[in-house]
């Protein structure tokens, strides 16, 4: 399964794959008109209004979409039927295989943002073999070390709140995986500094994949 006609990144952490007749939505954010498709799965990492954001959610929801959440997320928003993913969560939804990996800070300065306590996610999708790690936002954990076998890793590098560029290059260093995709950093970086990082974050892994959103993003918030 080629990843380009399955993967494709909305912009920030929002990613969409369409494979296999589902259309999996991951953190929806700044969804733009150009995007027509509705989410039969949709995957929400964590709580944060650049993840788990009710009017980009509306634009990809439909009656029988099947949301799978972090805790503390999209029932705050008034949604039900929610199933709840916490770390070692597996499940199977349109013969889409979905797992929960742990997604949190381990520096001391961003300790706050994202604790280990909250619970919130990352996740590995597997479609028919094909494995995409969504990582969420993160630092560089141990359990990173332990994935094997995946198509792609989509990993943030934006410094501040997640992992910096040269955090991300040694995380993907240790994950186990065809593609390494960097994500959430344009807003962060601007447009110097994304182009800066992509360099060396390109240099510095031979499966290093840069992929393009689907609109040119606004570098802020």
């Amino acid at each position: 399964m080629e990843l380009n006609r399955i993967l494709f990144w909305v912009g920030h952490a929002c990613f969409y794959i369409k494979a296999n007749n589902v259309n999996i939505f991951i953190d929806p954010f700044r969804v733009p008109p150009e995007i027509k498709e509705k989410a039969d799965i949709l995957l929400i990492t964590h709580a944060h209004f650049d993840h788990c954001n009710k009017d980009d959610i509306e634009k990809i929801l439909k009656k029988d979409t099947i949301m799978v959440s972090s805790q503390g997320c999209l029932e705050e928003k008034g949604y039900k039927d929610i199933i709840t993913a916490k770390p070692g969560f597996r499940e199977s939804f349109k013969n889409i295989g979905i797992e929960a990996i742990p997604a949190y800070n381990t520096k001391s300065d961003r300790l706050q943002y994202h604790p280990k306590r909250n619970n919130w996610v990352g996740y590995i999708i597997d479609i028919m073999g094909t494995k995409i790690y969504h990582a969420g936002d993160t630092d560089f954990i141990e359990e990173m070390k332990k994935l094997k076998g995946l198509s792609a890793a989509l990993i943030p590098m934006g410094g501040t709140y997640v992992m910096d560029v040269n955090e991300a290059i040694q995380a993907g260093k240790s994950i186990g995986s065809e593609s390494v995709v960097p994500m959430h950093y344009k807003n962060l970086l601007g447009k110097e500094g994304s182009e800066i990082a992509e360099r060396k974050f390109k240099d510095s892994l031979s499966n290093a994949l840069i992929m393009k959103e689907i609109v040119e993003p606004t570098y802020s918030f």
